[in-house]
């Protein structure tokens, strides 16, 4: 009995030494794996940006020049967001948003606006959606160039009553098929144009956001 008893305790020590190593693995490795998945992350974003803002335009880093906004109608956004901010010298260059086209034809389309100081896009980069697999699809940059129409355009190029998709009586091309979603797309970008107009110089003024 009494060998039977130290058996039983030799094997619940060791048991619990392999739950401390096991756990201690874990541990070391979710730590490790949590580091990278933040810096592929920051990648991912400096990426996005600088797809819309080349590097050689602005000199600051612009992952930290950021500015946390509130939830925006204009913007479509329903919780905080950061605007990146880039700059040359000091000199305000552009503003770098997360817009969301809430009436997209499968739900909220996620983009990342770029704007200049004097109120072009720099450009329009989709980075979430749902709509439909060879339709609305398009306003993907990998499945079609339709979104890269954007850059340069602002709210006097088109004028603002031109800010529609054709069928509306604008100057953006539909999708065969698609008519929702470009027209969500479209009408989220003048709106993100509307609002960067009215809110230009504190969005550049206002303090950095260290967080």
């Amino acid at each position: 009995m009494a060998d039977l008893n130290k058996h039983i305790l030799r094997v619940g020590m060791l048991l619990g030494l392999f739950a401390i190593v096991a756990t201690t693995m874990v541990a070391f490795t979710e730590e490790n794996t949590r580091g990278q998945i933040k810096e592929n992350e920051r990648q991912a974003l400096l990426e996005a940006i600088s797809a819309l803002i080349p590097h050689d335009e602005y000199d600051n880093a612009i992952l930290s020049d950021t500015l946390l906004l509130p939830a925006t109608k204009s913007l479509g956004t329903e919780s905080q967001t950061r605007v990146f901010r880039a700059r040359m010298e000091d000199e305000p260059v552009a503003a770098v948003f997360t817009v969301v086209a809430p009436d997209g034809y499968s739900g909220k389309i996620k983009m990342l606006v770029g704007i200049y100081h004097d109120g072009s896009l720099a450009g329009v980069r989709v980075i979430n959606h749902k709509e439909t697999p060879g339709l609305g699809d398009k306003i993907d940059e990998k499945r079609s160039d339709w979104i890269l129409q954007f850059e340069g355009l602002s709210l006097e190029n088109p004028i603002s009553a031109k800010w529609k998709v054709k069928k509306d009586g604008g100057e953006f091309d539909q999708f065969t098929g698609a008519t929702i979603t470009p027209r969500a797309v479209v009408s989220a970008v003048k709106r993100s144009l509307q609002y960067f107009r009215a809110h230009r110089d504190e969005l550049f003024a206002a303090t950095e956001d260290k967080k």
